[in-house]
């Protein structure tokens, strides 16, 4: 018995040395534990149940990291604030509060947020005005950050995206003085001059700046042309541009200008807005800085005829504005917006910046270097002997190819590219000059080996589908008219087919396209229809004048031979005539 009891209490005496063991070993992890956060962490004892001490017991290092943390919650709490944006009175009031303590600066923080709301409000909708993209925002945001960046107003508009508003620093120290106001809720407000930020110094640097050439040029027979740099004031609401002379000048100019390129035609220029050019000593205020040169120009006119739109606006605008690399201002007189929507990609591929509406801005706008009308030659080309850089119209064809992301540069040579046909676009009309025998032309071209595409130019059409269908051919055809125009899309070498009705037209035909195309760096073929092949045979008798001598006709001047020759004729052309042209252009396709 004695051994048995002797046995049980020798077990119980081992488990209880192991207990022991195992309290020892606990207690000793919890002092080693204990020891390691003594001398690694001795701020970790501060902390209260709560994990947070009061801001008179935490110690200095503990509150700078509280005060960061703080900082970068702020800054995501309100992310549509505009990073561009400095505000001179909330500055000093966050200097302030710093000095006072974070309890201050918690309470700036409070009152600041409706600050905060009302000025991302504003930003959102000077974004939605102007089209300012992301990355200028993260940019601004950058900028905004750097410790030497000026304390003003920027924030992007129509009106002032492009330019500087005329107001100085002092004025704005003395409205907020006067009554408590931002320069946010004053007015907007942007650098002229980069050293000192001073609108007198950039309207200073400009009055000591004498244009040493007459301020406006008369002498080309096509269109008149204005440019000056200085001190340009350019007022819309009065239709005036004008050049303040610097003291002791002695220029005394004033002239007339209708921007648009028919110099003449007194029936087309009577729809333009007459813009004064005179110089100066006395102007209005500027209200409206800009760093970009100016180009003012006229929309009516003949726009709306796709020839018109090239020969008057388009490539007289490339010639005039392409050297400044899209560093430029559009003012636009007898503005048409469906128009500039049209040709929107041609604008943007021009300028960075908003169109404005000449006849519907009233504010004084200011300048260094301005230009008023477009330089313009002879019809649909460019002179490279008087264009700025001595542009071409091949550069024009390049233009017009890259404004519209064209994949085809050149035509490839036919025998360069295995089973392909050569492609070739007949444009059709349906009014006048129509062909009366198209599907016959069809079958001609294709029995000849022509993959043909047939289409229709018009107002309506989209100029961006319409430039992919005409640069994806080698070939295209058609009746003198303005949808030839097109060939401004065809890749490099392409060969334009243009037939000329019956009428003694040649001459104004190879004007049109004929002289264009070949100075484009494309090939021209020239078809003239014969009697037989004009619907005017339907109109008039066999011995008729307008067939013996056509030419008699072009006396009574051009409106009568359009309505003669153009509006009332159509064509059945002569297939086994036509069919050597056709043979020509695949010679040359495969040289």
């Amino acid at each position: 018995m004695k051994t048995v009891e002797r046995a049980k209490l020798v077990r119980s005496l081992r488990q209880e040395s192991r207990r022991l063991r195992l309290l020892a070993l606990v207690i000793g992890f919890f002092l080693v534990t204990l020891t390691f956060v003594i001398v690694s962490k001795p701020d970790a004892l501060l902390f209260s149940l709560n994990g947070r001490l009061s801001v008179e017991q935490a110690p200095r290092s503990l509150l700078i990291r509280q005060q960061i943390e703080a900082d970068n919650t702020d800054s995501l709490a309100a992310p549509t604030e505009d990073p561009k944006v400095v505000d001179e009175h909330n500055v000093g009031e966050e200097a302030n509060a710093k000095a006072r303590g974070t309890s201050e600066h918690e309470k700036r923080v409070l009152t600041s947020e409706p600050d905060r709301g009302k000025r991302a409000e504003e930003a959102t909708a000077s974004e939605l005005l102007a089209g300012e993209d992301e990355e200028e925002g993260e940019k601004g945001q950058q900028e905004g950050n750097q410790e030497q960046q000026q304390l003003k107003v920027t924030l992007p508009t129509v009106s002032n995206y492009t330019i500087h508003d005329a107001s100085e620093e002092s004025d704005n120290e003395k409205r907020e003085a006067a009554d408590g106001k931002t320069d946010a809720e004053t007015k907007l407000t942007i650098d002229v001059d980069n050293s000192n930020g001073q609108a007198l110094s950039h309207q200073a640097a400009l009055d000591n700046v004498e244009w040493d050439k007459p301020l406006c040029d008369f002498s080309n027979f096509r269109a008149n042309v204005c440019e000056m740099r200085g001190n340009i004031r350019i007022h819309p609401n009065g239709s005036l541009v004008m050049y303040m002379e610097p003291a002791g000048s002695k220029r005394d100019e004033q002239w007339k200008i209708k921007p648009y390129p028919r110099k003449g035609d007194e029936l087309c220029l009577s729809h333009i807005t007459e813009v004064t050019v005179k110089s100066s000593k006395v102007g209005p205020e500027c209200v409206k800085y800009h760093d970009v040169p100016a180009v003012i120009f006229a929309l009516t006119g003949y726009t709306g005829n796709l020839f018109h739109d090239f020969t008057d606006v388009l490539v007289p605008l490339f010639t005039t504005a392409s050297e400044f690399n899209g560093e430029v201002q559009f003012l636009i007189t007898d503005m048409a917006i469906w128009w500039t929507k049209k040709y929107a990609a041609v604008f943007e591929k021009l300028t960075k910046y908003p169109l404005i509406d000449f006849n519907k801005d009233n504010e004084v706008h200011c300048f260094k270097h301005a230009i008023v009308g477009l330089h313009a030659y002879m019809e649909f080309t460019i002179d490279p002997l008087k264009a700025p850089h001595n542009y071409t119209m091949v550069d024009f064809n390049r233009f017009m190819r890259r404004t519209y992301s064209l994949p085809r540069d050149s035509v490839m040579t036919l025998g360069e590219i295995s089973k392909t046909k050569p492609r070739l676009l007949i444009i059709s009309r349906q009014k006048t000059r129509m062909f009366l025998n198209l599907k016959e032309i069809i079958a001609m071209a294709e029995e000849l080996g022509y993959e043909v595409v047939v289409e229709e130019a018009n107002v309506n059409s989209n100029v961006a589908h319409f430039a992919k269908v005409v640069n994806s051919v080698d070939v295209m055809m058609g009746v003198h008219g303005a949808g030839l125009t097109n060939c401004v899309f065809l890749p490099h070498h392409a060969i334009l087919i243009q037939i000329v009705p019956w009428g003694a037209l040649d001459g104004i035909c190879r004007i049109d396209f004929g002289y264009p195309t070949e100075q484009m760096g494309l090939r021209y073929k020239h078809y003239s229809i014969g009697v037989h092949e004009s619907s005017l045979t339907e109109l008039y008798p066999p011995d008729h004048e307008i067939f013996k001598n056509p030419l008699a006709f072009h006396k009574n001047g051009f409106e009568f031979v359009r309505q003669t020759f153009m509006d009332t004729q159509n064509v059945r052309l002569d297939c086994k005539r036509f069919r050597p042209i056709l043979l020509e252009a695949l010679d040359q396709l495969n040289q």
